[in-house]
């Protein structure tokens, strides 16, 4: 059936609104990421104390994908982005205006619970938006988010250069990226939900959607670490000046976006298997090089490699678990997507506690191995799947 022009003018809007959405989230990821030397410094902590603090926004993303089907299930996402991301710029905003630890850490816990409510949301949304025109949009979201990474660290790399203080990059960026999504979230879908649809159920996947859910955490694990702990190893391990060290958060995100926007071009070349094993080797041998090269030029280029290897992991595991029988679409891909952010809060702060007993430079290692795991468990997942 031929859509009307009406409606194709409609699905359109909302597909722009909601890549804007994707880089507010990636580009306030960002903003967290490369500051993350600032606020070691602004709260004199050390690996672990830092990342009891990532764990604390962990923690909030593991309670709000606890209740993320619940709220989903009554709230489209074009009803609940607005309280969302106003959630995330408050505590973005602010983590350099108090010098109290537990303030810190509460900001960190609600800033988990909004960025997760409001990733799994917009999930939602490009599952419905991809149901809606019959075309795969999900590469071309994502590398959005990518895009957004890129230019919340791009952007404090030329402000640091320029003198900007740290808190005042964090309270610019937040108005702005809290203006952009509020505009945004006025064209996404109206959609209406009752609470008993199942594609507006999130719950724990079982079976093969478990495995995916575990391989998305798995690699969501190595694409958390760059948003971290990157810009640290630059600074600590290298001895790299501030504006240098951000770019190791921009070389990951300008290679992952360029990977997710020609994903869509790779996967009708590629098939799943050997692309994700192909993923999985580029992301080891990118890590690998960053650790052992020694010199910053050299870990930026590991960090690009990083992004390519990780850029088409998520798009090719969603699509698997959109075509897994017995589930509608929209509910599967939510569930795999709610335990895969699990792993990219979680992640970091297990970096940290390893960091804080051997060294960062060990913590990363994870990075290496987990880039592995899911280039072996590819056949297997995705057989499972099919």
């Amino acid at each position: 059936m031929t859509e009307s022009p009406e409606a194709a003018q409609i699905l359109r809007r909302a597909a722009w609104a909601l890549r804007a959405q994707f880089f507010v989230a990636g580009a306030l990821f960002a903003t967290w990421g490369v500051h993350v030397p600032s606020i070691k410094d602004h709260y004199g902590l050390g690996e672990q104390a830092l990342a009891i603090a990532m764990l604390a926004s962990g923690a909030g993303s593991v309670f709000a994908l606890l209740q993320a089907g619940r709220v989903l299930a009554h709230r489209s996402p074009r009803k609940i982005a607005p309280a969302l991301v106003l959630a995330c710029v408050a505590a973005i905003g602010n983590l350099l205006t108090t010098s109290s630890y537990a303030v810190l850490l509460a900001l960190m816990l609600a800033y988990g619970v909004a960025a997760a409510l409001f990733d799994v949301a917009i999930n939602d949304e490009a599952t419905a938006l991809e149901l809606a025109t019959g075309r795969h949009l999900m590469s071309g979201f994502h590398g959005m988010f990518s895009l957004g990474g890129l230019a919340g660290a791009g952007t404090w790399s030329l402000l640091a250069i320029a003198g900007v203080l740290p808190v005042a990059h964090l309270a610019g960026a937040s108005v702005a990226l809290g203006v952009l999504s509020l505009a945004a979230s006025r064209c996404m879908l109206r959609q209406e939900r009752h609470g008993h649809a199942e594609g507006g159920h999130l719950s724990l996947p079982r079976g093969s959607l478990a495995l995916l859910g575990l391989m998305a955490a798995i690699g969501l694990v190595g694409e958390g670490a760059m948003y971290d702990w990157s810009v640290l190893y630059m600074r600590q391990e290298l001895a790299a000046p501030a504006a240098s060290a951000s770019l190791a958060y921009a070389s990951f995100s300008l290679a992952m976006a360029a990977g997710r926007f020609a994903g869509d071009a790779v996967r009708a070349r590629m098939a799943p298997v050997p692309l994700l094993r192909w993923s999985g080797l580029l992301g080891a041998i990118g890590m690998t090089l960053a650790l052992v090269a020694g010199q910053p030029w050299a870990a930026l280029a590991g960090f690009a490699l990083v992004g390519l290897g990780f850029a088409n992991m998520v798009p090719v595991l969603f699509s698997a678990a959109g075509r897994t029988p017995g589930v509608t679409p929209a509910h599967a891909i939510a569930a795999v997507s709610s335990v895969g952010y699990f792993g990219m809060m979680v992640g970091p702060p297990l970096i940290g506690f390893i960091a804080q007993a051997r060294s960062l430079k060990a913590g990363l290692v994870v990075v290496i191995v987990f880039s592995l795991v899911v280039g072996l468990l590819a056949r297997r997942a995705l057989r499972a799947a099919a």
